[in-house]
């Protein structure tokens, strides 16, 4: 069964991406892609974006003990992030991505410190596109 699903507006989504681009909190950010054709290849570097992180994913309060055991797994709950990605290419351009599940996000929060997250789903709406984000525990530099 589907759900009917309204289109989105272009202009307020278009409204959205602006502000999650000029956003004083928004980071700098580079995306990748797994090589759908080699899981051993590189991933391919998508290009920059910006990243606004919204917090701390917050499990839906009807799930049950089952639903958030499969949906975090052995994770960490805290490692689960919500944000809003986007591309900082002009949308007509060849180099514009969006952000896809399955990518990854490579932000550098602090000089020399760079923090991995994997894109693990999203909802859209005409506030933006919303990324439920999973956190790399390993250290980087």
């Amino acid at each position: 069964m589907e759900l009917d699903v309204p289109p989105l507006d272009p202009q307020k989504r278009l409204a959205a991406r602006n502000a999650t681009l000029t956003h004083e909190d928004a980071l700098n950010c580079m995306v990748y892609r797994p090589d759908e054709q080699d899981p051993d290849a590189e991933e391919i570097d998508l290009g920059d974006a910006k990243i606004l992180f919204t917090g701390v994913f917050e499990a839906p309060a009807d799930w049950d003990e089952q639903e958030r055991e499969e949906f975090f797994g052995d994770t960490n709950p805290e490692l689960f992030m919500t944000a809003f990605i986007e591309c900082e290419s002009k949308p007509e351009s060849a180099q514009f991505f969006t952000v896809e599940g399955n990518d990854y996000v490579a932000t550098m929060p602090n000089p020399g410190e760079v923090v991995m997250f994997y894109v693990l789903d999203y909802s859209e709406d005409d506030n933006g596109r919303e990324y439920i984000l999973v956190r790399d525990d390993e250290p980087m530099s």
